[in-house]
């Protein structure tokens, strides 16, 4: 299966007043067609920055960028603009952003397919369709300023709908909602995933957000550094189970990133042992020469088949 985002040694590089910042520093992803998938770092960790990439707002310093056969460092002007149209929905935190205040939600459904060039004997429908999908069809007259948070960014995922994207991608979306909200959109996300079958990307700081997904990637430092994929599986009684697996995020030159809990759980710093057995890495922290080896200070990287 050809992915429909790939990302390879991604690096976006800001300067300002002679300051250069490094905000993505390597970056590999990799996203098959149909997937809901969140990526979930902390502010300052590249995140943003890799979905106004993504989204075509912003362009990489170096690197490789693909999403749906458009290469993001050499779209034209033209192109950039049927790719914003046409190949993506984009959905931002501030519901502000995402919704024109003084027309009702029927109106920014049709308002999108306008800019879309959507044929304007279909609007109609297509408004009705979208709005029905996301449960807001009963409101579709009112303003943005008459409805919920949650009920907003519902609307506003209609919108981003609304030219039939490939990827959907979302910006913080649950950012400004209470806990109930959150998980109601987020839950939206995965109907929407399911009955429709569009990628959707979603960026967050909320780690919460991998219950309603079955990938989560961890971006740190500019770069994925672990992966959890959730799936279940039935035990020999008949019993589903949801299992969920963490992986680290080996890059092509062999450096990956341990999870912080395991660095501060382990007191490693500066320096790791390795060792290398018939099956596994072993990894281990360097104690002072006068130490005793602790045999339980271990961390083991086994190899292990592919989870898909």
């Amino acid at each position: 299966m050809t992915a429909i985002i790939e990302c390879h040694e991604l690096v976006r590089i800001f300067s300002s007043t002679g300051v250069e910042v490094q905000a993505l520093q390597g970056l590999d992803l990799t996203i098959d067609p149909g997937e809901l998938t969140a990526v979930v770092g902390a502010s300052g960790s590249g995140k943003s920055t890799l979905l106004t990439i993504l989204s075509g707002l912003d362009i990489p310093s170096a690197g490789r960028a693909r999403v749906a056969g458009h290469d993001l460092l050499a779209m034209g002007r033209r192109e950039r603009v049927e790719y914003r149209r046409h190949t993506v929905g984009f959905i931002w935190q501030q519901t502000s952003r995402n919704l024109l205040p003084y027309l009702s939600a029927a109106e920014n459904v049709s308002m999108a397919l306008l800019v879309a060039n959507y044929p304007r004997r279909k609007r109609g429908g297509r408004v009705t369709e979208l709005l029905q999908l996301l449960g807001m069809n009963d409101l579709r007259d009112r303003r943005p300023s008459e409805l919920s948070g949650g009920q907003q960014q519902r609307v506003a995922i209609a919108v981003a709908l609304a030219n039939d994207p490939e990827v959907l991608l979302a910006d913080e979306p649950t950012g400004e909602l209470d806990e109930a909200n959150s998980a109601l959109v987020l839950e939206t996300f995965r109907a929407i995933n399911e009955k429709v079958g569009t990628t959707v990307l979603i960026v967050t700081h909320d780690a919460g957000v991998s219950d309603h997904v079955r990938r989560t990637m961890q971006i740190r430092d500019g770069r994925t550094a672990t992966e959890v994929l959730r799936s279940t599986r039935r035990d020999d009684s008949g019993t589903d189970h949801e299992v969920a697996e963490e992986f680290a995020i080996l890059d092509r030159v062999g450096r990956m990133q341990l999870p912080h809990e395991y660095i501060t759980g382990l007191g490693m710093r500066d320096r790791v042992r390795l060792a290398l057995a018939d099956d596994h890495v072993k990894v281990s922290p360097v104690r002072p020469a006068t130490s005793r080896p602790v045999d339980d200070t271990e961390t083991t990287a086994h190899e292990e088949d592919n989870p898909e």
